[in-house]
C-alpha cells in the first residue's frame, strides 16, 4: 500500500492541479457529480466562516498590515485547512489515511495545497485590490480580511476534491492522472524536446507582451495594460499548445482550424486566460507585496511575462498530452469517465491520428470520410 501511495506523490507545481481536476475529463468528472458538489458547498462554506474570525483575532495579535505576517497567517489557516478538507473528502479516519497514503502525500498536500497554494492566493486578491485602487498598504484591514478568507475557502474546495479523487481511487476508480503534477515532472523529464519549442515562443511573445504599458505612466493603469496583454496571449498560446498535446502527430493549426470558434473560446477563457492573469497577478505581488517595490520597472514586467507565458505554453501541452493519454485509453474507461463538463465539445471536429476529421461524442471520436 505504501508503493501505491507514493507514485501519487511529486513535487508540486503551480496551480497545475487546479487545471487538472477540470481539464482532466476522468478527474472533472469525479469532482462535479451533484452529490459532490453539495457536499462541497458545505465544506467551502464552514472554514470561510473560520478563517473570518481568525483574522478578527490575528488583527489584534499581530500586525497584520505587515505583508509578510499577513501570508503566514494566511498559510497557516490554509495548512490546516488543506488537512481537514481532505480528510472530508477522503471519508476515512486519520489513521487509515495515513497508513494507506502515506507521509508524503498528506507532506505535499499540506504544504503545496496549503501553505504555498495559499500565499498564492493571497497575493492574488491583493494585487488585482491594488489594481483597483484599493491598496492593501494604505487600508491593510479590509484586503487582508478578503486574502485570508478567499485563499481559506479556495484551498477547502481543491482539497476536499484531491480527497474525493483519491478516495475513489482506493476504492477501485482508475485514474490515469492524479493533481499532484507526477506526470508532468515525467513530461518534462522525457519528452523536453517537445516542450523547449513551445517554452520558447512563450518566452519571446510574454516579454512583449508585458512591454504594452511601459508609455502609461499611471502604475495601475500600466499593470492593467501589462496584465490584459500577458492574459490574452498567454491564453493563446496555451490553447495552442494543448492542441499540439492532443494530436502530437497532427499539426496544430490544423485541428485549430478545424475546430468551432465558440469552442475555441471556452479553453481560450478557461483555463488559458483565467490563468494567465492568475499566475500574473501573483508575481506582481510577490514584486509588490513581498519585494516592497513601488512600480514594475519595465525589466521585471519582462521577466514575468516572459515566465507566465511560457509557463501557460507548458502546461497547456501537459493537459492536452493527459487527454490523449486517457482517449488513447477509452477501450478500457467508460464513455461517462471521459465526459469533462467543462470541456466537453472542445474539439467539435477534431482531427485524428491518421488525419481523418472527426467528431467528439463524450471522449471518443468518430471518423467521417
Amino acid at each position: 500500500m505504501a508503493l501505491q501511495a507514493r507514485r501519487f506523490t511529486s513535487d508540486g507545481v503551480l496551480m497545475l492541479h487546479r487545471m487538472a481536476l477540470r481539464v482532466i475529463p476522468s478527474l472533472s468528472l469525479a469532482v462535479t457529480e451533484d452529490a459532490v458538489r453539495r457536499k462541497k458547498r458545505i465544506v467551502m462554506f464552514v472554514p470561510g466562516l473560520i478563517a473570518f474570525g481568525v483574522y478578527r483575532l490575528a488583527k489584534h495579535v499581530v500586525p497584520i498590515a505587515d505583508p509578510l505576517v499577513l501570508l503566514m497567517v494566511s498559510s497557516l489557516v490554509a495548512m490546516v485547512t488543506s488537512l481537514v478538507a481532505y480528510r472530508v473528502g477522503r471519508s476515512a479516519s486519520w489513521p487509515v489515511i495515513v497508513r494507506q497514503d502515506g507521509a508524503r502525500l498528506l507532506s505535499w498536500l499540506a504544504g503545496w495545497i496549503g501553505a504555498v497554494y495559499g500565499i498564492q492566493l493571497s497575493l492574488l486578491v491583493l494585487t488585482l485590490l491594488w489594481i483597483m485602487n484599493y491598496d492593501y498598504l494604505q487600508h491593510p484591514e479590509g484586503p487582508a480580511m478578503m486574502a485570508i478568507i478567499i485563499s481559506c475557502t479556495a484551498v477547502a474546495r481543491d482539497a476536499f476534491e484531491i480527497g474525493h479523487v483519491r478516495k475513489l481511487s482506493v476504492l477501485g476508480r482508475p485514474f490515469l492522472t492524479f493533481p499532484d503534477g507526477a506526470q508532468f515532472r515525467v513530461l518534462v523529464q522525457r519528452r523536453g524536446w517537445q516542450l523547449g519549442p513551445w517554452a520558447a515562443v512563450g518566452l519571446g511573445m510574454g516579454a512583449l507582451a508585458s512591454l504594452s504599458g511601459v508609455a502609461i505612466t499611471d502604475a495601475q493603469g500600466s499593470a492593467l495594460a501589462q496584465l490584459l496583454s500577458v492574459t490574452v496571449l498567454g491564453g493563446g498560446l496555451a490553447l495552442c499548445a494543448y492542441f499540439g498535446g492532443l494530436y502530437p502527430t497532427v499539426p496544430w493549426v490544423r485541428t485549430l482550424r478545424q475546430t468551432a470558434p465558440g469552442e475555441l473560446l471556452k479553453y481560450w477563457w478557461w483555463p488559458g486566460m483565467a490563468f494567465a492573469s492568475t499566475y500574473y497577478l501573483v508575481a506582481m505581488g510577490l514584486l509588490l507585496f513581498v519585494a516592497r517595490q513601488p512600480t514594475m520597472t519595465p525589466g521585471a514586467a519582462a521577466l514575468m511575462g516572459a515566465l507566465v507565458t511560457a509557463m501557460m505554453a507548458v502546461y497547456g501541452y501537459y493537459l492536452g498530452d493527459r487527454r490523449h493519454v486517457e482517449d488513447e485509453q477509452a477501450p478500457q474507461l467508460s464513455s461517462g469517465m471521459l465526459r469533462c463538463p467543462f470541456v466537453m465539445g472542445i474539439l467539435g471536429k477534431p482531427v485524428g491520428p491518421d488525419g481523418a476529421v472527426g467528431e467528439l461524442t463524450l471522449g471518443k471520436t468518430e471518423t467521417k470520410g
